[in-house]
């Protein structure tokens, strides 16, 4: 692949272009995106090469959408009418479902290939773009089958390059699963530091008496609302579920603490320590 089209050069998508820019010298990166001053930006930090337009995808042998959901489930139809039919076209949003029913009877279905690179920080903008970002990160597939096979290669052996593992699993599952362990954490996230804010109207005294708990625990609230409100709404009907069961845990817990119920709390935290296992890969 010699000519990568970015779409939304930022985080995510600025991140993947650092990558394959130092895996293969050869490659020459374009970003696409409204917002001049990041394109500016972009080029100023070497994260792309140059500039282009929606009328350049004619010579792409890559194209990867990196923009807020609710936009490329619009854009990637026009993506996929302008390449070529031997482009591959990859998004990297974090939902599966609406995307893959926007473009099931395009007749360039071949060409796309949905996946989901979990990875990312709560910055964004292409000064938030990581070289190194991927390396040892989990990418999730969906409907590879429905992707031309010579082009599944060559996205594999790309996303093998920058040090990814691969799983696959169909769109539905996959919302429904990364509604647990992504989303909720940002609401979770956004709600504890609304409520910080709501109670400590004194900045300073945040500032002064927020440890590294509560920085690592609100840390995601720093997110863009941009990127997220889009992903919530798109994912509506599995973030309630998840919203729902939380709020079940949080009122036992309250109940537990009104009475006076510590034994019942330490055995709730005790067994929740088994997520540590989990997260260390031990079964």
């Amino acid at each position: 692949m010699k000519n990568i089209y970015i779409i939304g050069v930022g985080l995510i998508g600025g991140s993947l272009a650092l990558d394959i820019k130092k895996h293969d010298h050869k490659v020459k990166v374009f970003g696409i995106d409204h917002n001049e001053n990041h394109l500016e930006e972009a080029i100023q930090l070497n994260v792309i090469d140059a500039k282009a337009t929606y009328e350049d995808l004619k010579n792409a042998d890559l194209v990867i959408l990196s923009i807020p959901v609710d936009a490329a489930v619009n854009e990637i139809r026009k993506v996929l009418d302008l390449v070529s039919d031997d482009a591959l076209v990859v998004d990297v949003g974090s939902t599966k479902a609406e995307i893959c029913k926007a473009i099931e009877e395009h007749p360039k279905r071949r060409n796309f290939l949905a996946s989901h690179p979990i990875a990312g920080t709560e910055f964004s903008g292409p000064k938030a773009a990581i070289l190194g970002l991927y390396q040892n990160k989990t990418n999730i597939i969906c409907e590879v089958e429905k992707t031309a096979f010579k082009l599944q290669e060559q996205a594999l052996k790309l996303f093998s390059d920058l040090g990814m593992r691969i799983r696959y699993m169909n769109p539905e599952a996959h919302d429904k699963h990364i509604a647990y362990v992504s989303h909720l954490s940002h609401i979770s996230s956004f709600m504890l530091g609304k409520t910080v804010i709501d109670k400590e109207r004194n900045e300073r005294d945040i500032f002064d008496m927020a440890g590294s708990g509560f920085a690592s625990t609100v840390r995601l609230a720093k997110s863009s609302p941009e990127m997220w409100t889009p992903i919530f709404k798109q994912n509506k009907a599995n973030v309630l579920e998840t919203l729902d069961e939380f709020i079940i845990n949080l009122q036992k817990f309250r109940e537990f603490m009104h009475e006076d119920d510590f034994e019942a709390i330490y055995s709730e935290m005790k067994n929740t320590n088994h997520i540590k296992d989990i997260l260390n890969g031990i079964q």
